[in-house]
């Protein structure tokens, strides 16, 4: 098993910027990939970007990228999701979530509000 919890949540106004954090425990050398969601009141999850554990690669939606960056410090077990240019759309609970070999963890997620 993997244990996640994320921080850095909260509100902001638009235009401005949140660094979420989520901290991986446990298993961690058996991460594959690291991902973060995210959730808006009545809406399904959503994907918003991804970083593999090993080589760094990163994806990200369409609605986050620009915008957004996905980091990693593996001596830290730490993803970061750097947001800038906040939009009211971007209010959701986020979710770190890790993947590895034959199954999934996630954190308890963060709430980011962006006012306008």
């Amino acid at each position: 098993q993997v244990q996640l919890v994320e921080s850095g949540g909260g509100l902001v106004q638009v235009g401005g910027s949140l660094r979420l954090s989520c901290a991986a425990s446990g298993r961690t050398s058996t991460i594959v990939v690291m991902n973060w969601f995210r959730q808006a009141p009545g809406k399904e999850r959503e994907f918003v970007a991804l970083i593999s554990w090993s080589g760094g690669s990163t994806r990200y939606s369409d609605s986050v990228k620009g915008r957004f960056t996905i980091s990693r410090d593996n001596a830290k077990n730490t993803v970061f999701l750097q947001m800038n240019s906040l939009k009211p759309e971007d209010t959701a609970v986020y979710f770190c979530n890790a993947v590895r070999v034959g199954s999934s963890n996630w954190g308890q997620g963060t709430q980011v509000t962006v006012s306008s």
